[in-house]
């Protein structure tokens, strides 16, 4: 099974980091247009993409400054199952990420098209973290 991998750093420490991809109201800024949940292991994020993308995801992995995972629950086909993670590492001037995207089915069109748009996702959340810079929904995959 395929699997998206993008590296990078951002400068600010695991914990702010981390808060950017498990806290709702910080996630909104460069993923969904809305969620809800909390890091916790087991508790189900709802990830609101628009009228026709209403998805949720459980929480497998939760350590504060250090990792959080998703299971997509209800998504596209193609993401059903999948596993979206980030692993912070602390360094000199702030955070290495490892980002993840696991468990495709197959390395089809829409997973070239995701590897583009997560690529587009992961460089808002690096702005939004380094500078407060917030780029509306709508906007976001053309930035």
């Amino acid at each position: 099974m395929p699997d998206i991998l993008q590296d990078f750093p951002i400068s600010a420490p695991p914990a702010s980091v981390y808060d950017a991809v498990t806290l709702p109201s910080l996630l909104n800024q460069w993923w969904p247009k809305q969620s809800r949940g909390h890091p916790e292991v087991g508790v189900v994020y709802e990830l609101d993409f628009g009228p026709e993308y209403q998805w949720r995801a459980e929480v497998t992995r939760a350590e504060p400054g250090v990792a959080f995972e998703l299971r997509m629950l209800e998504s596209d086909a193609d993401w059903s199952g999948t596993r979206v993670g980030f692993e912070l590492s602390p360094i000199a001037d702030g955070t290495h990420v490892s980002f993840y995207h696991r468990n495709w089915p197959e390395a089809n069109g829409h997973f070239r098209t995701s590897c583009h748009c997560w690529a587009l996702y992961l460089r808002v959340l690096r702005r939004h973290v380094e500078l407060g810079e917030v780029v509306p929904y709508e906007q976001r995959l053309n930035v």
